[in-house]
């Protein structure tokens, strides 16, 4: 089991946590998203964690293919910048996912800083949620068009098993 804490204040952000071996597979078909809140379900189910082994989040860089573009990162939708057209995340690898309400201790960032969506964060600002000292660890993507998961910053935040 494994626990998940603040790199800034050793403050645990989460319960114990069992490690799945792969990100599993969402389901973002329309009817599987609740009514109310447009969400799919989350990821990561609760009490488990993966590894999400892709670069995620910003920044990001041009698509080569922009005729043909692809998510800007895994399980995201598609993110156009004025100057650079379609970009790819060529952010952090390694990042934690874990279930959205598997780090309860976690507050957004004052004003909802990084939380742009429609109906929630898309998740494709940055980090967005902070540990209770203050210091942002976690992206939150909880908006109607793509993924309902929390990333955990892999330098922000750091693993411990017993």
């Amino acid at each position: 089991m494994t626990v998940f804490l603040c790199s800034k204040c050793g403050t645990a952000l989460t319960p114990e946590l069992a490690e799945l071996a792969a990100i599993p597979d969402p389901s973002l078909g329309e009817r599987d998203r609740d009514q109310e809140t447009r969400r799919a379900p989350s990821t990561i189910p609760r009490g488990r964690y993966a590894i999400e082994p892709e670069p995620w989040g910003p920044p990001y860089v041009a698509q080569s293919d922009q005729e043909n573009p692809k998510s800007a990162q895994p399980r995201g939708h598609l993110v156009a910048l004025a100057e650079e057209g379609f970009v790819t995340s060529a952010g952090s690898r390694r990042t934690v996912l874990v279930h959205p309400h598997g780090a309860a201790g976690l507050q957004p960032l004052p004003d909802w800083e990084n939380s742009t969506g429609c109906c929630g964060p898309a998740g494709d600002e940055g980090l967005n949620w902070a540990c209770p000292c203050g210091a942002p660890v976690a992206t939150l993507a909880a908006d109607c068009s793509g993924p309902y998961e929390l990333h955990l910053d892999p330098v922000r935040t750091y693993a411990y098993s017993q």
